[in-house]
C-alpha cells in the first residue's frame, strides 16, 4: 500500500510560481508511473502531468511549456514546478501513483491505484 502527501499548495499571484510537492510512503516508488491531477471549482478532475518510471514526461496542453513535473527516487518525492500562473489553474491538486499505466490510458484516472488528499491552489491578480 502506497501512502501519498501533497503540499505546498497556497495562494499565489496571477503570473507567479510555486511548486507542489507530493511524499509517498511504501510500495516501490521507482517503479511507480506517478501523475498530477487537478479538480477547478464546478468542474470534473482533469490530467495536468504525468512521468514514467524511464523519466518520461507528458503534459495537458493547458500547462505545456509552463509547468514541469519532475521525481526524486531516492526521496520518494513527486515535484510539480509550476510557472506563469494563470486564474485557471486554482483548483485541488492530487498527486497519483500506478503501477499499471500505459501510453493509451496515462491521462486517465482510472489508470492510476493510490492518490493523495490533495493540496489547494489559488491564483488571482
Amino acid at each position: 500500500q502506497v501512502q501519498l502527501v501533497e503540499s505546498g499548495g497556497g495562494f499565489v499571484h496571477t503570473g507567479n510560481s510555486l511548486r507542489l510537492s507530493c511524499d509517498a510512503s511504501g510500495g516501490t516508488f521507482r517503479s511507480y508511473t506517478l501523475a498530477w491531477f487537478r479538480r477547478a471549482p464546478g468542474k470534473e478532475r482533469e490530467f495536468v502531468a504525468t512521468i514514467r518510471p524511464s523519466r518520461h514526461a507528458y503534459y495537458s496542453d493547458a500547462v505545456k511549456g509552463r509547468f514541469a513535473i519532475t521525481r526524486d527516487n531516492a526521496k520518494s518525492t513527486l515535484y510539480l514546478e509550476m510557472n506563469n500562473l494563470k486564474d485557471e489553474d486554482t483548483a485541488v491538486y492530487f498527486c497519483a501513483a500506478g503501477e499499471r499505466v500505459i501510453t493509451s490510458n496515462t491521462a486517465s484516472a482510472s489508470a492510476y491505484d493510490y492518490w493523495g488528499q490533495g493540496t489547494q491552489v489559488t491564483v488571482s491578480s
